[in-house]
């Protein structure tokens, strides 16, 4: 499988890195959480912009990621506009979306930006071509908060995700059980056994899948997202015990 290396950061090498996300809605909040990330254990910054008030506005977006940058230094950051449909704040047109997920990438400012790859093939295809054209990467992302699908429709929906060109694999759905758990996981491991080209990132939400964040190195996956503060999704936990529990997983697996 290969590894996708983010400035200073190999995501899909050693154990999963610990990225947190940033959901302020002033530039103000946002620039402040940034720097409350530096000397911490997070590894990654996601910035969650759909929570952000002046979102259509692209000209302060890119000057908030910009200063974002100065303070993050060589923190890899994820660029995310996460779309009612799938959970996020916001509705937006898919128009204004791949614009301005566009502009970020050719600002050179975010490392990552995510697709949410049930967009229409004809709207993700010419985003991530337009992405790869800026030098950047490309995570593709589904998002289901109802329910966890059976695990062939999981893979299926990952293996979708790297035939259409992201380079990393973005997968978080909603238990309503423990053995909704186990699909998931088992679906983690059927895709990075038998299917994975790039670095998975799956996930189980709410308390129930709490073990899915802590234990994804035993299944295959890359990343785990740790709280700091505010949360983005139900289930995340503070960074510090996340960071802990890896590196013990880690440790113990090598």
């Amino acid at each position: 499988m290969n590894t996708v290396k983010v400035r200073k950061t190999e995501i899909g090498s050693g154990k999963p890195k610990v990225i947190t996300p940033i959901v302020g809605k002033s530039a103000q909040d946002i620039l402040d959480k940034a720097k409350s990330f530096v000397g911490t254990k997070i590894e990654m910054c996601e910035w969650r912009v759909d929570f952000y008030e002046d979102v259509f506005n692209t000209p302060a977006v890119l000057d908030t990621l910009k200063k974002m940058r100065g303070i993050l230094g060589d923190m890899p950051i994820i660029f995310t506009f996460r779309t009612q449909k799938e959970g996020g704040e916001l509705p937006i047109e898919m128009a204004a979306y791949t614009a301005l997920n566009t502009a970020v990438a050719q600002s050179g400012d975010a490392d990552i930006i995510d697709v949410e790859i049930f967009s229409g093939d004809d709207v993700v295809n010419g985003l991530i071509g337009n992405i790869h054209a800026a030098g950047a990467y490309v995570i593709g992302s589904n998002h289901d908060f109802h329910k966890t699908p059976d695990e062939d429709d999981l893979v299926s929906r990952l293996r979708k995700m790297q035939d259409m060109g992201a380079d990393l694999l973005k997968i978080a759905v909603m238990p309503k059980s423990a053995r909704d758990v186990i699909t998931l996981l088992s679906a983690t491991e059927n895709m990075y056994t038998n299917y994975a080209k790039q670095p998975l990132v799956t996930m189980s939400m709410s308390a129930t899948g709490v073990i899915s964040r802590l234990s994804g190195e035993a299944f295959g996956s890359a990343i785990s997202f740790g709280a700091l503060g505010k949360t983005s999704a139900p289930g995340q936990i503070p960074v510090d015990k996340l960071s802990e529990v890896l590196e013990i997983l880690h440790n113990s697996m090598n």
